[in-house]
């Protein structure tokens, strides 16, 4: 999934939290499962499509998809991630 959404550019950059433990309640029982947290790096503006494939790539029926703003970002690392989730025009598109 991190693969994906990055080389669909709709993602800048994705971190992989290995040895998550989540208790939750689904189906009226407590279950249990080891997971993966993933951070992904985006924008407002690419936020729907990203989700859109969470949703389509996630073995889930309900995955966690949870937006959280920034406080404060620098100005290096907000440009490096627009242009990591910047669309690229064909050449073809530019004729």
């Amino acid at each position: 999934m991190a693969q994906t959404v990055v080389r669909d550019r709709l993602a800048a950059c994705v971190n992989i939290v290995p040895g998550i433990l989540s208790v939750y309640e689904w189906d009226g029982a407590i279950q249990q499962d080891a997971e993966q947290l993933l951070i992904v790096k985006t924008t407002a503006e690419r936020y729907p499509a990203l989700e859109a494939a969470v949703r389509e790539l996630h073995p889930y029926t309900t995955p966690e998809v949870l937006a959280l703003a920034s406080a404060a970002v620098s100005d290096t690392y907000e440009k490096w991630v627009k242009e990591g989730v910047a669309v690229r025009r064909s050449a073809s598109s530019e004729e």
